[in-house]
């Protein structure tokens, strides 16, 4: 991810993975999905996976927090700052 472009593309993969569990629902970028009842434990791990394999980085345990899988929004600021990390590496 070197240039802006794909960046751009993170929420909307994002949104098109919860989109397959959130069918009948127009989720937006800032929509707080705990707070919409969709998410339970095993699918908080699919999302977890699908972040890990998607965007090829690993979620620490210090980054599984509520806070960061929130919102579509939250997802990718975690994305970013992971990415981010990698590349100083």
């Amino acid at each position: 991810m070197t240039n802006n472009q794909p960046m751009k593309e993170i929420p909307v993969k994002i949104k098109q993975f919860l989109s397959k569990f959130f069918r009948n629902h127009d989720l937006q970028l800032d929509e707080d999905i705990f707070a919409l009842g969709f998410v339970n434990s095993m699918f908080a791990m699919q999302l977890v996976l699908f972040i890990e394999q998607e965007f090829q980085l690993t979620i620490d345990n210090e980054d599984l927090e509520f806070d960061n899988f929130r919102t579509i929004n939250s997802m990718t600021r975690l994305i970013e700052r992971k990415t981010a990390l990698v590349a100083q590496k």
